[in-house]
């Protein structure tokens, strides 16, 4: 295991400098949107707010894999002073080297999955814009590894450029920002927000038949602390699609270990190990709605897919 200081230390360094864990700029992170007819914003639009979560997902694995590479090896260490030497390094070409780390399709897989989220809000005709200019990172990972004090600065941040622009009422698309932002926020910065999950608002209805039951993997703050488990599977069940019973679901979820990755992977592969289990013993696919559940299940092989992808093959 890392020393868990070190960790916090760099990310909290990055999100000082960048405003997100990896010290990329946000016009490289931030990409999915370009290429598209955003439209305008409306009077009581809600702003979508994607986290930069999805985003993150391959600079997440990039890093983790040598983190994992080298964990409890004579080599831990100087690859924490390199990371703290980063610092002294501009962010463009910080972010050069990280996109040289990450490939293309893995990009373009994630960025897919905020397209598919665009689309099917658009077809529930949901009243939103979205704007890459307030789109922020929330900062939850600050606040998992106990950084509070970082968090909250960065919270505040996030918090007052919201309030600037006149921002009322959010859609997020994962569990970690929209707890960050429904709960966090009004507890720490005193900023109060509509704070709606997607997939909530999504209004389909299809008669087709034929897809296999699934089995849906509850994210922690969605199932546990946001107790938001029966929504995605209402919207499978209007699509015709039967949800199985799973060992450990709702208020009871189990954790995939995914909190744990940046400090120790080991400890990751074990947790998730556990949740693999449950979810294998009910022979169906697993469908999920956390960027983080969902990269963790691929890495360790099980057939799953983010509940957006899903929903927008019957578009």
């Amino acid at each position: 295991m890392y020393n868990p200081n070190d960790i916090i230390n760099l990310i909290a360094t990055n999100v000082r400098k960048t405003r997100n864990p990896f010290g990329v700029p946000a016009a490289q992170l931030n990409t999915w949107w370009k290429g598209m007819h955003l439209g305008g914003r409306r009077s009581g639009d809600a702003l979508l707010f994607t986290g930069l979560m999805y985003q993150s997902i391959p600079y997440i694995e990039a890093t983790t894999g040598y983190l994992e590479r080298y964990e409890d090896s004579r080599w831990a260490n100087t690859l924490m002073k390199l990371g703290k030497m980063r610092r002294l390094a501009p962010n463009s070409l910080v972010g050069w080297g990280l996109n040289r780390m990450v490939s293309k399709r893995d990009r373009q897989k994630f960025n897919g999955i905020l397209t598919s989220i665009y689309r099917l809000l658009k077809k529930s005709e949901t009243g939103f814009f979205y704007l890459p200019e307030l789109d922020f990172y929330s900062g939850i990972l600050l606040y998992d590894l106990g950084d509070q004090e970082g968090f909250v600065e960065h919270a505040r941040f996030v918090a007052h450029n919201l309030r600037l622009h006149g921002v009322e009422k959010i859609i997020t698309v994962d569990p970690h920002s929209t707890y960050a932002l429904k709960e966090l926020s009004p507890k720490y910065t005193g900023a109060s927000f509509e704070v709606t999950p997607y997939f909530t608002l999504l209004n389909l209805m299809s008669e087709k038949n034929g897809h296999p039951p699934v089995a849906v993997h509850d994210p922690c703050f969605y199932g546990r602390y946001l107790e938001m488990s029966e929504a995605p599977t209402r919207v499978l069940n209007n699509l015709g699609i039967e949800c199985v019973e799973v060992r450990r679901s709702g208020t009871f979820t189990h954790c995939c270990g995914g909190p744990a990755e940046s400090v120790s992977p080991a400890l990751n592969r074990e947790i998730l190990g556990r949740r693999v289990e449950e979810l294998q013993a009910t022979g169906a696919p697993v469908v999920t709605m956390c960027p983080i559940c969902l990269a963790n299940l691929l890495k360790a092989g099980v057939p799953v897919e983010d509940l957006a992808n899903v929903a927008a093959r019957f578009l």
